[in-house]
Order: structure tokens, then C-alpha cells, then sequence
């Protein structure tokens, strides 16, 4: 038994240091997978010999590993083997980095990269990491860590512990450099190629919110612009459009700040009423392109709350008002019964856009919107959501 318990444990470590050579050897590793052991056979058929050079020097039993084009597989049966000798390796390298030097330091950043990328929510080797960066404060350890991260966030995009331990890597990186600019353009990439591969991508666009604070307003502006066309190919994504909403609102505050000491933390007022206007005109064509979708018309209610807030005068107002009706009536209208599901989605949208316009803009602008036949519109449109009308309509019966 203890003969057989000893030589389990070999095999673990023997499969652990050839994870730690691949990621060694190779550092510009960009996505790992699982496979199951019956694909290694096909994958392992197409070596050839510029695949045997980026091999050269590295041993690893190809019924486990499968390394190719700075991608990496892991056979599934391996996984809980390799991850108790991560754990062992990682506690012993802990407890030997308490009272150790550099060198053991390099051990437990070796062992933990191990660990994570088995156990993504790792927080104790996450925060072993930070120990370690925090103590060195090296510009090129900041952005290893930062490859780390992306590694693990390639299969695990939900992974909370590497979404935060990326930030804190860029607040690190931030207080080393003024200018972020590099770093928020690989960012936002990162972010826009999860959201096409998984949806639900709420991790990642928070990540990307949180970004917001560390751009100029020039990279403000150009995020704005250069993201509408993502946006536009993903109507119905409302977590890019929350996305819109907090540049615009950085924008808006920008514009309201009184002492702008360069272009760099300033921003007009006339500028951003003009980046409102284009974002008004770009939302009204998404509309009409793509009906029912719930995360336009939310949107469209962000950028009229502004509007009818900033502007006072009445006549400016009753041009919006009439403006925004034409923009209902049109997307009221009944459509081809091939897109029945969409039109009655879009007849509900613009309704509850009209009702919600209406509360907003005190009397008598706003009664243009109340004289609006709301009723008949939600009631044809969402007949089982009739109870809930009444009360907001303000009908009795």
C-alpha cells in the first residue's frame, strides 16, 4: 500500500514539473483547454517540423500535454493529479518563502502559476503572487502577471479571483506609469473577444467599467467612437451599453469640471452635447434596424433623461417631444407576421418608452406623450401584462 501511495505520488510530481517546463519554455502561452484523453491521438497526427523546433528541449508525455502554437491541452484524467501536487508544492514553497530569499520566492511564483490555472479561484495563491510582486515591484513581473490572468481568463472568463487580481496588477502598473494607453487598448480588446465567445459576460464588462477611471478624456472619446461598431453587431448586449453610459457620464463630468489645467482632464460642454447628439442619432438607427431589442430603448432612456434634464427651455422641449413621438409612432406600426415576435416586443418597448418619457417631462410638454394611446398599444401588444398596465397608465378599469 505505502509502495503504491509512493509511487502515485511520483507520478504526480513527474507530471506537475513537465505543466511548470511548458510554462517555463513557453511565454507566450495564450489559451489552455481541457481535451479528453481519446482527442490526443488525431491532435498529436499533425506534428511536424516547426512544431518539433518549438518542442526543442521540452520533455512531456503527449498522452497528457498537447502543445502547439503557444496553445496548451491537459487531459481531463490528469487534472486532479496534477492539482494535489500543485497544492502540495505550493503549501511547502509558502512555508519555505517565509523566511527564504529570491530563489524562493521564483519557487512559489512557479508553483502557485500552477495552482491557478488548475484552481482559478485559488484565492491563497492569488494573494501569494500579490505578496511577492508587492515585495519586488518589477515593471516586467507586473506584466507577467497580467499574461497570467489573461491565461486563466481564456477557459475561465467567470473567474472573480482573476478579474481582481488583474486590477490590482494594473494599479500597480498605474503608479509606475503616467500613460496607460497601451494597456487600456489590450484591455478593452481582451474584454470585446470574451463577450463574442461567452455570453453573460457581466465579469468582463465591469472590468471594463472600471477602467473608465484611468482613460483620458482623448481615450474616452475614441472608446466611444471606436466601439460603436462591436455595439451595433450586439443589439441586444445591454452590458456594452451600460458601458456607453459610464464613458458619457465620465464625459459629462469632465465638461462640468471649472478648472481644466490642459486637453488632458478637460472636456466642453459644446464637445460632449455633440458626442450626445451623435449618440442620439446612432441609437434611433439601431432602433429601426433592430426591432424588439430592450437594451436599445434602456439606452435611449439613459440619453433622453440627460436631455431633458439639461435643457430648460420649453420650445426645446416640445421639439424633443415631438421628435421622440414620430420616433414611437414609427416603431408602432404593424410589421410582416414573419417578424410578429419582434414587432409586438418592439410595439411594447416604445410604449413603455412613451410612459416613461411621459413621467418624466412636467406639464404641459409631456402631455403630447400622455394623450397617447398607451393603453391600446400595451393591451394589443402584452395582453397577459394587462394588470400591470392599468396602475401605471392610471386607469381604473
Amino acid at each position: 500500500m505505502t509502495t503504491t501511495t509512493h509511487s502515485s505520488h511520483l507520478e504526480q510530481n513527474l507530471l506537475m514539473n513537465q505543466l511548470e517546463s511548458i510554462l517555463e519554455h513557453d511565454n507566450q502561452l495564450d489559451e489552455i483547454g481541457f481535451i479528453h484523453p481519446s482527442q490526443f491521438a488525431p491532435l498529436n497526427e499533425g506534428s511536424d517540423a516547426e512544431c518539433a523546433e518549438e518542442e526543442a528541449g521540452l520533455e512531456y508525455d503527449d498522452r497528457v500535454f498537447w502543445h502547439r502554437g503557444h496553445k496548451l491541452g491537459i487531459s481531463t484524467v490528469a487534472l486532479l493529479p496534477l492539482y494535489k501536487a500543485a497544492r502540495a508544492a505550493f503549501f511547502t514553497a509558502m512555508q519555505q518563502c517565509a523566511s527564504g530569499g529570491e530563489e524562493e520566492d521564483d519557487d512559489l511564483l512557479k508553483h502557485s502559476r500552477a495552482l491557478v490555472l488548475l484552481s482559478t479561484d485559488f484565492a491563497t495563491a492569488w494573494n501569494s503572487r500579490k505578496m511577492v510582486v508587492s515585495r519586488r515591484r518589477e515593471h516586467a513581473l507586473l506584466m507577467d502577471e497580467l499574461r497570467l490572468s489573461g491565461l486563466v481568463l481564456s477557459y475561465a472568463p467567470k473567474s472573480d479571483q482573476a478579474w481582481s487580481h488583474r486590477r490590482w496588477v494594473i494599479k500597480m502598473i498605474a503608479c509606475q506609469l503616467s500613460n496607460l494607453q497601451d494597456i487600456m487598448e489590450k484591455e478593452s480588446l481582451l474584454v470585446e473577444q470574451i463577450a463574442e465567445r461567452y455570453k453573460m459576460s457581466y465579469r468582463a464588462w465591469y472590468h471594463r467599467c472600471w477602467l473608465v477611471s484611468y482613460m483620458t478624456v482623448e481615450q474616452m472619446s475614441h472608446v466611444l467612437k471606436d466601439s460603436r461598431d462591436w455595439s451595433g453587431l450586439h443589439a441586444a448586449d445591454n452590458s456594452c451599453f451600460h458601458y456607453r453610459r459610464r464613458l458619457l457620464l465620465a464625459l459629462l463630468k469632465y465638461s462640468h469640471c471649472e478648472h481644466g489645467s490642459n486637453a488632458f482632464n478637460y472636456c466642453s460642454s459644446s464637445e460632449v452635447q455633440k458626442i450626445w447628439k451623435e449618440e442620439f442619432d446612432w441609437n434611433e438607427s439601431l432602433i429601426k434596424r433592430y426591432i424588439g431589442r430592450e437594451a436599445l430603448w434602456l439606452h435611449r432612456r439613459f440619453l433622453s433623461a440627460y436631455y431633458t434634464k439639461q435643457t430648460g427651455q420649453d420650445q426645446n422641449i416640445s421639439t424633443f417631444i415631438d421628435y421622440e413621438l414620430h420616433l414611437i409612432q414609427s416603431c408602432t406600426r404593424k410589421l410582416d407576421d414573419c417578424f410578429q415576435d419582434d414587432a409586438e416586443a418592439q410595439v411594447t418597448h416604445a410604449a413603455t418608452y412613451a410612459l416613461w418619457l411621459g413621467k418624466q417631462v412636467a406639464h404641459p410638454q409631456g402631455s403630447k406623450l400622455r394623450e397617447f394611446d398607451l393603453k391600446t398599444l400595451l393591451n394589443d401588444s402584452s395582453p397577459e401584462k394587462i394588470l400591470l398596465w392599468k396602475p401605471l397608465l392610471g386607469h381604473d378599469n
